[in-house]
Order: structure tokens, then sequence, then C-alpha cells
């Protein structure tokens, strides 16, 4: 062994014959993953301290990384948090590539079931809590929230604006039949929309309910050219705000407050990324990444996080 790997073994692992100190331990998490495998590359050299003309010693560019299997909502997507978020994590653990598929929070939670995923960032806390409840997940946190809104024509053709009960408004919609697009894919924002009906006491049905089946996106995106009522995240809203021709009608109803929550999967591919992206975004760092996410554009923060 050179003294140059066994100086490596002996600082990172903490000694020869000693366990790791608590400092080291927390070490292994941080130290350049080329540190460790250019020092055993050399231990298993059979003895050769001297590099020979034409090797190679692994640097960190040459560490293949490990990818993260994200299932989050088309809300967070469509919100853009996604876009300053995930290069934050990425810069803070270098060795992951996250992968986000994005659907319904009950698609989203079905690929966690069936460990599609490593980890899910999604916002439907019952079926979150019972999603660990069943062993499917690690441990539920909060990390942040915003609301939901009701957007509409300008003209409001049902006459809600300003209505501080979000089903009473709902149920205005359903008494003019008035268009209304649901997301109708088993999302966050669909469970949000169809408590929210049971609240109001109108089984929606007819030409004047259309489910879309489709990403909160797409579902502005159809209300906007059509001219109809939807539910909407509020970020998803604002951030696709331009290309649309719709207002927000009904906002402030505490039934609207939207609670996001990340879940490591249980027994997941990438256990140990899913354990470390669920450390990092309910963090000082992570926290503030969110909480900073949309004041230089709107004003206010898309996003309120609340881990802890």
């Amino acid at each position: 062994m050179s003294a140059w790997a066994k100086m490596v073994v002996e600082k990172v692992l903490g000694g020869p014959a000693g366990l790791p100190s608590r400092g080291a331990r927390a070490a292994l998490r941080i130290v350049a993953p080329a540190v460790l495998v250019a020092a055993f590359a050399v231990v298993a050299g059979c003895g050769d301290t001297s590099a020979t003309e034409g090797s190679t010693i692994t640097t960190a560019a040459t560490v293949k990384k490990s990818d993260i299997v994200l299932a989050s909502t088309t809300s967070t997507q469509d919100s853009g948090l996604f876009d300053v978020l995930l290069p934050a994590f990425e810069a803070a653990y270098p060795q992951y590539t996250v992968k986000v598929v994005a659907a319904g929070t009950g698609e989203a939670l079905k690929l966690g079931e069936n460990k599609d995923a490593d980890v899910l960032l999604v916002h439907a806390p019952t079926s979150e809590k019972e999603f660990v409840e069943n062993g499917f997940g690690t441990e539920r946190f909060e990390v942040m929230y915003n609301d939901f809104v009701i957007v509409g024509p300008a003209d409001d053709p049902a006459g809600i604006r300003g209505t501080t009960d979000a089903a009473q408004a709902l149920k205005a919609i359903s008494v003019a039949e008035v268009l209304f697009v649901s997301r109708g894919d088993d999302s966050g924002t669909h469970k949000k929309e169809l408590s929210l009906w049971k609240a109001s006491g109108v089984e929606p049905s007819g030409a004047w309910y259309e489910s879309a089946g489709q990403g909160m996106g797409d579902v502005l995106a159809i209300s906007s050219e059509k001219q109809a009522y939807t539910l909407s995240d509020r970020a998803s809203y604002l951030n696709l705000l331009e290309g649309l021709d719709l207002e927000v009608l009904v906002e402030g109803d505490k039934a609207l407050f939207n609670q996001y929550g990340v879940i490591p999967v249980t027994d997941a591919t990438n256990a140990a990324g899913a354990a470390d992206f669920a450390a990092w975004i309910i963090s000082t760092e992570g926290q503030t990444v969110i909480g900073d996410y949309g004041v230089e554009k709107f004003g206010q923060p898309l996003f309120v996080p609340n881990a802890g």
C-alpha cells in the first residue's frame, strides 16, 4: 500500500484499528467518491507503489452517477419549481441525477407501491399517510404548501367572483350549468376537487362537466380555450398565466389549503438517494430554495416552506 493510499484510508475511515468517528461517518456522505475509488484502486494494485506510464487515476468526473427516480405531481412540475430545485440538489449531491416522473398523486403513489420510484413529492396528505401506514413508504415529511384557486373566464357567467366558500362556488357553477373542466386523473388536485363537490352536496355530471384526465398545465390550457372554470394550484396558474385567458375568481377558503409531503419509498432501488433527497429538501438549504422561488418574478413565493 502506498503512503498516499494509507493516509486516505486512515483519514476517511477513522484509522486502521478503530471505528469511524461521528465526524468521519458524516464525511463518508460528503467526500468525493472518486477519492475512495482511487485509494482502493491503489490498495488493490498488488503492492505497486508507483504509477506506470499510461495508467489512469479515477477522478470525480469519471465516477458513475446513480439515478434517483422522483415521482411527483404535474402541478409541481408545471409550477416551474423543479427548474431551480433539482439543480440545487444535484449541486449539493453531485453523485446523483434526479429523473422526474410527473403524474397525478394517485399515480405517483402507485409508482411507489410498485417500487418504480425511489421517492415521492405529492400533495394528498390523507393518501400519503395511508401509503406510509401500509408500509410502502419509510416516513412522510411535510415540505411546503400553497393554495388552490378556482379560475375561470373574466365575464364569470356563474357569478362566483369573490365568493369565499369554494364549495358554494362549485354549486353555483352546477346550477348555472357552465362548463367546468376537471383533472379527472386521481391527482391531489382532483382529490381536492372531489372533496369540494362532496361538501357542496352536488354530484357533478352532465354536458357542463368535462373530465379531461390530464395534468394541470393541459387542463388550464383546455379551460382557457373553452372559457371554462377549473380548480388549479396557484403556483401552476401563475407560472403559466401568460398563455392563459383565465382569472382567479375564488380564493382564501381554508378548504383550499394545499400541503405537499416527501416520502422515501420502502426498499427503493436507490434507497440512499431517496433518503438524501428527502433530507435535503427539508433542510435549511432546500427550504431556502423553495421559499425564494417566484419572488423575483411574481413578488411572492409560489410555495411556502414548512418542514419541521
